[in-house]
């Protein structure tokens, strides 16, 4: 029994693991299309329409059973949910990448597991109690992160690999950035501004599922409806800002497994694990994985697309996963400690229950004999 209660406990962690995984592996492929001059709302289009198609079957037989009625009030959650966790979010990013770094915005991205720990707070969703070491572990865990976030982007460092690609493409860099110094500053702003703006509702995601999953506690269902909501949403976007019909044709093999690989896994069953871990764990805990993703992209990025690794980078990923370690150790403490409570007031509860005293009446004695 204490084996199966163990092996639950760690249910979340493997699966955010599992997910982080897959969604480097996403960005790997997302990076290879967008180079070779995808388009980015399309790309969410179709992304988010694989997710559709695979889920909504799923969806439909394996929770047919179990599925509430669905009200206009969760219609509206989901249509905001797809809002802030899929389309205007991923468009968003993708916009950010493009006129900063990738390295930048990713840096926006581990800020996530701390605006979630604060948005979080209002909402009496987390707590924070900073007489328990729990509470204070999760204060110091997010104040970390955030140190590690902050050292990836301002600390370059010297490169601790050294690729001939990457050396001869470093001329022709130079180059571009000279030719477009004009423009730089704009296009940085506008990048900053982008980022702060998917990195609030990338944030405000998990507060919105949390109440999704209390509402409709059914993964596959309601990730279809949220898939099929934001595939809406960035299409009108992008046909609003484009009528060219050329660019949704796509190009080559890499353009195909990109799409079906990054909607099925990608925005299907990754979307699916993070609402169960939310469920679960809260949208701290699932926030709080936000990080791992660029470590374990940067473990492609090397030996596949021959990205530099600099000091700065391997540094702030550790320091990033200290951080990280701390919240969740926090996390748990706290989890532990409420159980640990609710278990001692149930015992206190059946104790005052066996001390109650017992009263009997005899009828024979209380009662008049007949004449």
């Amino acid at each position: 029994m204490a084996e199966l209660k163990s092996c639950n406990e760690w249910k979340p962690f493997i699966a955010m693991i599992a997910i982080d995984f897959s969604f480097a592996v996403v960005n790997i492929l997302l990076k290879k299309v967008l180079d070779e001059g995808m388009n980015h709302l399309v790309l969410i289009t179709f992304r988010l329409s694989i997710s559709t198609i695979f889920l909504a079957p799923i969806g439909y037989f394996w929770e047919r059973n179990s599925r509430p009625k669905l009200t206009p009030r969760i219609l509206c959650y989901l249509f905001c949910s797809a809002i802030v966790g899929a389309s205007l979010t991923q468009y968003c990013f993708l916009l950010g990448i493009q006129y900063t770094s990738a390295t930048f915005a990713c840096a926006f991205v581990n800020m996530v597991p701390v605006l979630t720990f604060l948005m979080a707070l209002p909402f009496r969703i987390e707590t924070v109690n900073l007489k328990s070491n729990g509470g204070r572990a999760k204060i110091l865990g997010s104040v970390i992160c955030v140190g590690g976030a902050l050292l990836l982007t301002l600390y370059k460092g010297m490169p601790l690999f050294k690729h001939p690609h990457s050396q001869a493409m470093a001329p022709t860099m130079a180059n571009a950035i000279k030719l477009s110094s004009s423009r730089r500053a704009e296009r940085w702003t506008i990048g900053c501004l982008a980022l702060i703006v998917g990195t609030l509702l990338w944030s405000s995601w998990f507060i919105i599922q949390s109440k999704v999953g209390k509402r409709y506690p059914c993964q596959y269902s309601s990730t279809a409806l949220m898939s099929f909501f934001g595939a809406i949403q960035s299409a009108i976007l992008s046909l609003s800002t484009s009528r060219d019909l050329s660019m949704w044709v796509l190009k080559g093999k890499v353009e195909t497994i990109t799409v079906l690989y990054a909607g099925m896994i990608g925005s299907g069953l990754c979307y699916v694990g993070m609402a169960w871990c939310v469920k679960k764990r809260g949208p701290v805990f699932t926030a709080a994985f936000s990080p791992l993703v660029q470590i374990m992209a940067a473990m492609f990025d090397i030996p596949i697309l021959h990205e530099q690794l600099n000091l700065g980078s391997l540094l702030g990923s550790i320091v990033v996963i200290i951080g990280l370690y701390i919240l969740l150790w926090g996390k748990n403490k706290e989890m532990q400690n409420c159980a640990s409570k609710i278990a001692q007031e149930a015992k206190e509860i059946r104790e005052q229950e066996t001390q109650l005293p017992v009263i009997t009446v005899s009828c024979d004695s209380s009662c008049p004999e007949a004449k």
